[in-house]
């Protein structure tokens, strides 16, 4: 077993975990950290954590130290020369006539290396690029592609529901969303309805998708025939959460009708 404590260098960022070994940090506190990508400045975001080191598929690093009032200025002066390498990056893509939306820059805590991260619809050359940053820094130059649903959680916003959006504000990995998950659900399938600001499908569609699987399971499809006390007819809408669904008789009246689906669940176990 291992101690660790789980570290992220920008708000809502991924978490990395570094064991803990003459340096005992606290949750919430600032620290510097060795990565492969040279030292970082982050937040430690858990308490001390024993986990196998079986479960890491590589070498977990140290935490070099607390960070100092002498670090926490070094990071906001790099996070200031970020964002002008990050005017300069764009003005450059402009000048070469890239496809590609540059969303930030960062550079490590040593300045051993400077990132810049892009939104592009297909694969970009950059070799050019990348060279002309590295001649104007004096640095590694790192540039790496990301997802649209990657940079809506960098800009943020607010979403369908009025609230700030999931992936700016929690989520940490994007799951897999289909179609079939809004059809389930009885929604419309109008993508000004199912999208989210990135244009793709809403992350939440998934939060709730299996509890209406399991709902329907216990009910008719839409368009079959059934029976009921009132005479036979066809089903012609579902209320899935309320476990019930509405029947046009042949007579074209129309009845409620309210199934017990934990009786049903019983039965089937």
């Amino acid at each position: 077993m291992i101690k660790v404590v789980g570290v992220e260098f920008k708000e809502n960022g991924d978490k990395y975990y570094f064991s803990i070994k003459k340096v005992i940090p606290k949750k919430n506190i600032t620290v510097i950290v060795e990565t492969d990508k040279g030292m970082q400045f982050g937040k430690v975001v858990t308490d001390i954590l024993e986990i196998d080191e079986k479960e890491f598929d590589k070498e977990i690093k140290p935490i070099i130290r607390i960070s100092t009032k002498k670090d926490f200025n070094i990071h906001k002066k790099n996070i200031r020369d970020a964002k002008e390498a990050l005017k300069v990056c764009k003005e450059i893509v402009e000048e070469d006539n890239l496809k590609m939306q540059v969303i930030d820059a960062t550079y490590s805590f040593d300045r051993s290396q400077l990132m810049f991260r892009f939104v592009a619809d297909s694969r970009i050359d950059f070799r050019d690029l990348a060279k002309e940053l590295a001649a104007i820094y004096k640095t590694r130059i790192e540039l790496r592609q990301i997802g649209i649903r990657d940079k809506a959680k960098e800009v943020g916003g607010l979403g369908l529901c009025g609230r700030k959006m999931c992936c700016a504000r929690f989520l940490k990995d994007f799951d897999s969303v289909s179609i079939s998950m809004a059809k389930n659900q009885n929604l419309s399938l109008n993508p000004s309805k199912i999208n989210g600001v990135c244009g793709r499908l809403l992350c939440c569609l998934k939060y709730e998708d299996e509890n209406y699987s399991e709902c329907k399971n216990c009910l008719p499809k839409i368009g079959q025939a059934i029976k009921t006390d009132k005479g036979e007819g066809k089903v012609i809408s579902l209320d899935i959460l309320n476990h019930k669904y509405t029947v046009e008789l042949n007579n074209h009246n129309t009845i409620d009708v309210e199934v017990d689906c934990e009786k049903i669940h019983e039965a089937d176990k």
